[in-house]
């Protein structure tokens, strides 16, 4: 089987305007530190109307450096959802801080709000919420935000699955409307890619000046100057160092707190201002086919559909279902590897994180969240990305009902 014949179950879209882009920055730009870097961030502060966007490496970086400048430290804790990629519980781990879960809810798959409020009072020293957006649907921020403003809490939205998607009220995930801040993954798999790299967004101008300093080593150089932020002078610490009579000097720059080098370049920058501009045109087409997959697989017992109620507002990141393996008398390493053999892949979103050695080694179980561990028992990702047709749809529904009925 050639590599072109293959139905990944998520792929990025590259068109020439995007190769353009890129190879603009190539002969012409700077490669790094440039300003393609604050063209995407503006693009993307307006896209989602926030007031502030910092572009930085990775989505795990975005978290990283979403919690640090919160101020999360040892003996912080923080929640998130026991169905997430271990980037979400890492950030805290990485400041030395404690992460704790909750369970999913059957219907969103998102964190959910009884458990929150459950799992919360197990808690003496909660400071972040972090609601995971699985798929791309949107998580109850509202109810979250009430949640959060009787503990105290700060909420950092991990939203690596969700640009372009909306809540329920309609404001874009990213507006920070519920929250203090959102992380974005501009990962090859994701909707908008740069390659790779992350965003956070915020409306809190003194976060926004803390990320653009610690993303560069915690550095202040140059003319001081934070785009769209300040002029920087205002800033500087040694200002005796800094000046002379008067005057800047120009091989200036001070170090002001432990940063980390969570540079983006102008290179992806560039690819992700080109990609940026056809969202809409990818999130219209993956709706469509999740309209498709809903209308084939709706009269299928032994496949269940997910998130079904949240269809408008998702950035349909993923098509998740559901299979009864009793029922079909086949396993799920073996469904996979049959629609493998037939050219077709899928992936379990995720391994819940209380389920990795890690994790259990500080005596997380995942008895302790029965919605999620049932919804791993059952999970599989069906391909969806911009690129696929409506025939190699209909090859992945017969193709699964083929392997399933054989068994039957």
């Amino acid at each position: 089987m050639s590599n072109s014949n293959f139905i990944p179950y998520g792929k990025h879209f590259l068109d020439q305007d995007d190769i353009d882009s890129v190879v603009e920055v190539l002969k012409n730009g700077m490669l790094t530190q440039g300003p393609k870097i604050e063209e995407f961030e503006n693009l993307v502060a307006k896209k989602v109307n926030a007031k502030y966007a910092v572009a930085v490496s990775s989505g795990t970086a975005a978290l990283h450096l979403a919690c640090k400048v919160v101020g999360l430290t040892s003996g912080d804790q923080i929640i998130t959802s026991a169905n997430t990629f271990v980037a979400s519980a890492n950030a805290a781990e990485y400041l030395n801080a404690s992460p704790y879960f909750c369970d999913i809810d059957n219907n969103t798959l998102n964190m959910s709000i009884s458990d929150l409020t459950d799992k919360l009072k197990q808690l003496d020293n909660c400071k972040i919420v972090m609601p995971v957006h699985f798929a791309g649907a949107p998580c109850e921020l509202s109810e979250i935000q009430k949640i959060s403003k009787k503990e105290n809490m700060i909420i950092i939205e991990d939203a690596s699955h969700a640009l372009g998607t909306c809540y329920e009220s309609g404001e874009l995930v990213g507006s920070c409307k519920f929250s203090d801040m959102t992380t974005f993954s501009l990962h090859p798999v994701k909707g908008v890619t740069a390659g790779e790299g992350g965003v956070i967004t915020t409306n809190n101008i003194d976060f926004a000046k803390k990320l653009r300093l610690l993303r560069s080593h915690g550095i202040l150089k140059g003319n001081f100057d934070l785009p769209g932020i300040s002029k920087g002078d205002d800033m500087i610490k040694n200002k005796k160092e800094a000046f002379n009579d008067g005057e800047l000097n120009p091989w200036y720059y001070e170090m002001q707190s432990l940063g980390y080098n969570y540079r983006i370049t102008d290179i992806q920058s560039a690819l992700a201002i080109s990609q940026l501009k056809k969202i809409d045109k990818f999130i219209k087409r993956r709706r469509e086919i999740a309209e498709i997959y809903d209308q084939e697989l709706k009269d299928q017992d032994l496949i269940k559909r997910t998130q079904l109620k949240l269809r408008n507002y998702s950035s349909h990141h993923l098509y998740v279902v559901r299979f009864n393996f009793d029922k079909i008398k086949l396993s799920k390493r073996l469904l996979m590897n049959k629609l493998f053999e037939n050219g077709i892949g899928t992936q379990v979103h995720y391994i819940p994180v209380p389920m990795h050695p890690y994790y259990q080694s500080k005596g997380f179980s995942i008895n302790d969240y029965p919605n999620t561990k049932s919804y791993y028992e059952e999970a599989l990702s069906l391909p969806i990305y911009y690129g696929l047709t409506d025939e190699l749809i209909q090859k992945v529904v017969q193709t699964t009902f083929d392997i399933i009925s054989s068994q039957n």
